[in-house]
């Protein structure tokens, strides 16, 4: 099993339910088949290295299965493939996208994969300096599931609900919703509906199987866990799910790699459209290297049948997040399209024969 690291953040415990860690102060040591570890931090040689030597890529994702493009790529080695003897890929497991947001801004990261409301929070955080999205990943995949019998907002007044992390993606559709529903929330708390941020996800199915709360906004395979346990869907998470984004900093230092990242991605979101089956069994595979255990292959099933793996950022869905966050006070000012850049991905996706995207 590989190990996953706290990757040196204050405050920020990354923690991966059934997975021993260790504090090292670096990014996960992350050998297997995907790419190897090792090389300089931050992705740079230091003085007196050679011009070629391999650049470290450090990069982050979730465990989460609306996160299979990376679980793909690492495990059927598409990343270290287009890498080739440029760079050395160092991979990252997190619990959630607000720890990664805490990583890419610390410096510890240099690419991750990542929900839109993260990606939102770092680059308004670093007013607009961090990060650049230049690949979208995954659309859907992520529900509200509730107590069977309950079928309407209406009915969660006074009752508990679950997300990933205060401001995640998951959190600000959810709150968003129950606003929309006349249903008030706090970010402490309180408010008509107690919305509580649970980390890791799993904690989150564990404390709705044992009736501690009445659902959650949940990702796949947390949402399909919940309804397995006697949940019911009751609103269906649409729009942009998970995005690539790399630093500033990387992508002005190393722009041929970022195209290897990119035409990694593609091969990933290809092998899944092409290989379903062998793509769930290489996603579980891959995300039990981290957890120490597999999902049942139904629960991996019935979350690839939730989600959309596609290449394109859906940019206007992007921008609503945004929106929807400054109407909740998680967020201080609306998103601009600065924030993606998306020529590194087009010129990727026209060298593969494939349509472009729309920014």
């Amino acid at each position: 099993m590989r190990r996953v690291t706290a990757a040196a953040i204050a405050g920020a415990a990354l923690l991966v339910a059934g997975c021993s860690s260790a504090a090292t102060g670096g990014s996960a040591s992350g050998a297997s088949s995907t790419g190897g570890s090792g090389g300089s931090g931050g992705g740079t040689a230091t003085a007196g290295t050679a011009a070629s030597a391999p650049v470290t890529v450090r990069l982050g994702f979730l465990t989460n299965i609306t996160h299979a493009s990376a679980l793909v790529g690492l495990k059927q080695g598409f990343f270290s493939q287009a890498l080739g003897t440029a760079g050395t890929l160092t991979p990252t497991a997190f619990s959630t996208g607000t720890q990664e947001t805490t990583a890419l801004l610390a410096g510890q990261l240099d690419a991750a994969y990542v929900g839109p409301n993260p990606a939102i929070n770092a680059w308004e955080k670093s007013g607009g300096t961090a990060i650049k999205v230049v690949s979208g990943a995954a659309s859907g995949g992520a529900s509200v599931v509730v107590k069977a019998g309950i079928t309407s907002a209406t009915q969660l007044k006074g009752k508990t609900l679950a997300t990933p992390s205060l401001g995640n993606t998951q959190d600000v559709a959810l709150r968003y919703w129950l606003k929309q529903n006349g249903l008030a929330t706090s970010s402490t708390g309180g408010g008509d509906v107690f919305v509580k941020p649970t980390t890791p996800n799993s904690a989150a199915v564990l404390e709705f199987k044992s009736g501690q709360i009445a659902g959650g906004s949940e990702p796949a395979p947390y949402d399909v866990q919940m309804v397995k346990d006697g949940g019911t869907v009751l609103l269906s998470e649409t729009g942009v799910t998970t995005l690539l984004v790399v630093t500033q900093s990387f992508l002005a230092a190393h722009p041929a790699i970022v195209a290897d990242l990119l035409k990694a991605q593609i091969q990933a979101n290809d092998y899944i459209k092409n290989n379903t089956a062998a793509a769930e069994t290489a996603a579980n595979a891959e995300l039990a290297s981290y957890t120490g255990k597999p999902l049942p292959a139904s629960t991996v099933a019935a979350s690839f049948k939730e989600i959309t793996f596609t290449n394109d950022p859906d940019t206007s869905s992007l921008l609503t997040d945004a929106s929807q966050a400054v109407s909740l006070g998680l967020l201080k000012k609306s998103l601009s399209n600065a924030i993606f850049d998306l020529g590194p991905l087009n010129s990727a996706l026209g060298a593969a024969g494939e349509p472009t995207v729309s920014s």
